[in-house]
């Protein structure tokens, strides 16, 4: 069994303040690193960690090495990775010291993600393989629907959040890993309490599994006639930047292997990026 991760590729630009600054605040970094992410490139490489058969699809730019090496290095194959004309994406994150965070995203190589290009990476995968797909690339409702006409298992991470995405076949999912703020916004409930957000899910989207994270809270599964909490494993907090695409990563891939999701919870919880 493989999984096609279809997701972006990002150069992260990851400045360390004392705080994350407010409107109309200048604050001075007081450290400057570069590192390869995106929500594709960081959950297929903890797919890939957690022992996953991975092959990543999507885009990148002439500036993209450091991203293939990075994928290669952590086990996932590149092979199904376009390199086009438009410069990778990339992101500008604010580290602060207590480990909390701010990021902007320019899109750029992700965008360039077409129909033909999912559709040829979907002719190397069979009925019962998984698809993992997030919302920082183009034609993501497309490619839901073509793996699902394949026979696919979709699982889906809505982050970041776009007035399109509830335009998305959303009814096609069969597993969505997400936040509460996401949670909220695909259930259209007002409530911050995550049992509730996790029915509303269920509610409106009854065939699909669904995993709710809540951060220091742990998290929360619905699917199967099963509802499980799983509570966060308490650790020192150095950089929440991937937490959520290390847990997602590690999720599918206990999920892949038979597992039960009891214990794709608790594997997820103690996973490091």
């Amino acid at each position: 069994m493989k999984i096609l991760s279809l997701g972006s590729l990002n150069i992260d630009l990851v400045y360390s303040v004392d705080h994350i600054n407010l409107e109309g605040e200048t604050v001075s970094a007081k450290e400057l690193e570069t590192k390869q992410g995106g929500k594709g490139l960081n959950q297929s490489v903890a797919l890939a960690r957690a022992g996953a058969d991975v092959l990543m699809a999507g885009c990148v730019g002439s500036d993209g090495k450091e991203l293939l090496e990075t994928l290669r290095d952590s086990g996932v194959d590149t092979a199904l990775i376009h390199k086009v004309e438009e410069p990778s994406g990339h992101a500008v994150i604010q580290l602060a010291d207590s480990g909390a965070n701010s990021i902007i995203i320019y899109g750029g190589a992700n965008l360039e993600v077409t129909p033909k290009m999912i559709d040829e990476a979907l002719d190397h995968f069979c009925p019962g393989d998984y698809i993992l797909l997030q919302n920082e690339i183009s034609n993501v409702d497309y490619a839901i629907r073509a793996a699902k006409t394949r026979g696919l298992n979709v699982a889906f991470n809505p982050s970041p959040i776009s007035k399109e995405l509830v335009t998305y076949p959303l009814e096609l999912v069969d597993i969505f890993i997400l936040n509460e703020l996401e949670g909220q916004t695909l259930s259209g409930t007002d409530s911050t309490e995550g049992a509730a957000v996790l029915a509303a899910l269920a509610g409106k989207f009854p065939k699909a599994a669904i995993v709710l994270t809540l951060g220091d809270r742990g998290a929360m599964y619905h699917g199967n006639g099963q509802d499980l909490t799983c509570p966060a494993h308490k650790v020192p907090v150095v950089d929440t930047t991937g937490a959520g695409d290390t847990f997602c990563g590690y999720f599918l891939a206990c999920v892949m292997k038979g597992k039960p999701p009891q214990e794709a919870l608790e594997s997820a919880s103690r996973a490091i990026f």
